[in-house]
């Protein structure tokens, strides 16, 4: 497979733009005018670069306001292309976009437009070029592939074809099945972007909103599998205009855009199994159970702290590693591990050295390990290892949010086997019982927002998952967006991300006190929310105190008993529901830089997070914090 990338996907300097998109593996880029003409360096040179980091230059682009203008413009328009094509000859390139007329002078007419792209295509002829056409969604009078293929067809000109842009067809909701009937060696180029839905100026939703191909909402993988049935087989590359994008690493852009081109095409690959398409092969998205276990790492000076709280949500210590300084604490089926193993060069000694106490790893069980790893890799994901000890099994794993560790594991039977070979059992002479959590309801990652969409798609390319809608959480120091994922057919494995702009707000705080790392918070279910919180209470836990406001709010708004909503206040139970069913929650104080626990109990099939009372968490979290920001004593 061919991929490409236009240069204004990216944010950075010209050359290091070239780097990253060659880094990410990339094999051609599209040069965009603007970044050519602002960089101090000739056509020849640029080309030079280009062929340094083993990219060929796929397209030259874009060329504004050709077809159907009246005299004296149309003469100016040919004197233009003339000189473009010139460049393009010394950059290496043989293609070069013509995007429809929007210029208000410009005159319509089908045959008319034709005619201009004949006599174009033999100027192109003459350099060794060729012309592509694109129907701008916004074009002045044409916006639709179908007028643009009708213009190209007439034509007829064997250096005169069709580029497609997805955006451009999906956001105006024209049926992509329509591009079937194109030949494909007349389609030029085809370029993917996505965007979320919105209704808005199709111009300005262009221009700052765009995203990768599965990041947003657009049917792109239907707009691909009607591309590769016409028989196409040149290069897809991505044009993407986003605010954000503009700010971010070019690295990181670079390599989120080239694993979006190769998840679409294998979802295209596994729909059209009859058509041959030219992608790495991995096996298919990996089915998510849930989580197997969180591992903090900690030192043996703070283990105190976070062994004590653990203690009071009824975890008890039932193993240690055989050989090294990790202890298993364990309720129902939720296993978390404690590593103080920070001696030597080991991932959990560096990951508390910059981050202090955190839950920097979990395992997730799956149906295969191996293809995990395989499907992850495959997609850009680096792989993760460690060495291991006579006697210990290697847990295939990745490396994923804020630069920690997701190991998997299945059924067989080395990994299956792993807590009873390589931990001894613990007796516990004090144990005060548990607080009847049964499993890991769902994880919490935070990340800056601007890299929520790369996370979100890391983790709906690899697993057989599914996005929720967005929401936005209101804090006082700013928004934060939150969006999960869940796995499918069952929700076995949920997970929430959340994005924070400002450091202000609760999450960007932690995000900053913390040095980037992710998993902000932990949620245990419970089948019994009251008696849980009756054991949590003999505990010694201290949840979170919700003012006295919600709760009046709460049952004027449900119209709640008052008997249930006393009881919800004394056990400082947050509480929210839908026609679907309720949901129940209990939030720890915080811990460390930020992190929590919260316990919740699903009743029905309630399938939410409670985003309703996310401001009231926040807001009694920040009632919390010392004056310099950190938890009180």
């Amino acid at each position: 497979m061919r991929t490409s990338i236009a240069t204004v996907s990216i944010s950075g300097e010209f050359p290091e733009k070239l780097a990253a998109i060659a880094k990410a593996g990339f094999t051609g880029v599209e040069i965009f005018e603007n970044d050519f003409l602002t960089y101090d360096a000739s056509p020849r040179e640029v080309s030079k670069m280009a062929r340094d980091h083993g990219l060929d230059i796929t397209l030259f682009q874009p060329f504004r306001d050709f077809e159907g203008m009246p005299e004296p413009h149309r003469g100016r328009t040919v004197e233009r292309a003339q000189r473009k094509f010139d460049i393009m000859e010394e950059l290496g390139t043989d293609l070069m976009l013509i995007c429809s007329n929007v210029s208000p002078v410009s005159l319509g007419g089908i045959d008319r437009a034709a005619a201009d792209f004949h006599e174009l295509g033999d100027l192109a002829a003459r350099h060794g070029v060729r012309v592509g056409y694109e129907a701008l969604a916004w074009g002045r009078h044409v916006s639709d592939h179908r007028d643009a293929w009708e213009i190209v067809r007439r034509a007829d000109h064997p250096s005169v074809g069709i580029i497609l842009d997805s955006f451009h067809t999906l956001s105006r909701k024209i049926d992509p099945n329509s591009i079937r009937s194109i030949p494909g060696d007349k389609i030029f180029i085809v370029q993917l972007a996505d965007a979320p839905l919105f209704d808005m100026d199709l111009l300005y939703w262009s221009r700052h909103f765009r995203n990768m191909p599965g990041e947003g909402d657009l049917p792109v993988v239907d707009f691909m599998r009607a591309v590769a049935a016409t028989g196409y087989t040149g290069p897809l590359s991505l044009e993407i205009f986003n605010d954000q994008f503009r700010g971010g690493s070019a690295r990181a852009l670079a390599e989120d855009g080239h694993r979006s081109l190769v998840y679409v095409m294998d979802r295209v690959k596994r729909l059209e199994p009859d058509i041959r398409i030219d992608v790495p092969d991995m096996p298919d998205r990996i089915a998510a159970r849930g989580v197997e276990f969180v591992e903090f790492t900690t030192a043996p000076s703070d283990k105190a702290n976070l062994e004590a709280l653990l203690g009071t949500l009824g975890f008890r210590k039932t193993g240690s590693h055989r050989n090294r300084a990790v202890d298993l604490y364990t309720q129902g089926d939720i296993r978390i591990v404690i590593n103080t193993d920070n001696t030597g060069d080991t991932f959990a000694g560096a990951s508390y050295s910059v981050h202090g106490t955190n839950a920097y790893a979990f395992g997730l069980k799956v149906e295969n390990a191996q293809d995990a790893v395989k499907r992850a890799s495959a997609l850009g994901a680096p792989t993760f290892s460690e060495p291991r000890k006579p006697g210990e099994v290697t847990v295939p794993a990745i490396q994923g949010v804020g630069n920690g560790v997701m190991y998997f594991l299945d059924d067989s039977p080395a990994l299956a086997s792993i807590w009873t070979n390589e931990f001894l059992p613990t007796k516990n002479e004090k144990d005060a019982g548990d607080a009847l959590l049964t499993r890991i309801d769902h994880l919490a990652q935070t990340t800056r927002y601007d890299e929520m969409p790369t996370w979100l798609l890391f983790y709906t390319s690899i697993f057989s998952t599914r996005r929720t809608p967005m929401v936005d959480v209101v804090d006082p120091g700013g928004l934060v967006r939150s969006q999960a994922i869940e796995s499918v057919p069952e929700p076995g494995f949920r997970l929430t991300m959340n994005g924070a702009d400002s450091r202000k707000t609760f999450a960007g705080k932690f995000l900053a006190e913390g040095f980037g790392t992710s998993i902000q918070h932990i949620a245990f279910a419970t089948t019994d929310i009251f008696a849980t919180a009756r054991r949590l209470a003999e505990l010694g836990f201290q949840p979170l105190p919700i003012s006295r406001n919600y709760y009046d709010d709460l049952e004027a708004r449900f119209g709640l008993e008052p008997d249930f909503s006393d009881a919800l206040r004394a056990a400082s139970i947050l509480y929210d529901r839908d026609d679907s069913g309720e949901y129940f929650q209990i939030y720890s104080r915080t811990f460390g830089e930020g992190f929590f626990f919260e316990i919740v109990e699903r009743r029905g099939a309630y399938g939410g997070y409670g985003a309703m009372n996310a401001p009231f968490r926040i807001a009694a979290q920040r009632r919390l914090l010392r004056p310099d920001g950190m938890p009180k004593e």
